[in-house]
């Protein structure tokens, strides 16, 4: 299968099985297209936060 973004790379069978539908270059390219940081919550595990908005309300100091 060709790669869905820039139709020139071919998508090996184990990145389709995986659930991949792009090659390996554009797949970096659209992974680093995303911010995003952990923090660890309070008594709690880590969260892995996308939204600053969610961050700021789970930091209290920064809602000033």
């Amino acid at each position: 299968m060709w790669c869905v973004k820039c139709q020139m790379e071919w998508v090996a069978d184990a990145r389709i099985e995986a659930g991949f539908i792009t090659c390996l270059e554009c797949g970096e390219a659209d992974a680093r297209k995303v911010k995003h940081t952990v923090v660890p919550m309070h008594k709690s595990n880590y969260v892995v936060v996308t939204d600053r908005q969610l961050l700021k309300q789970l930091n209290k100091v920064a809602r000033g």
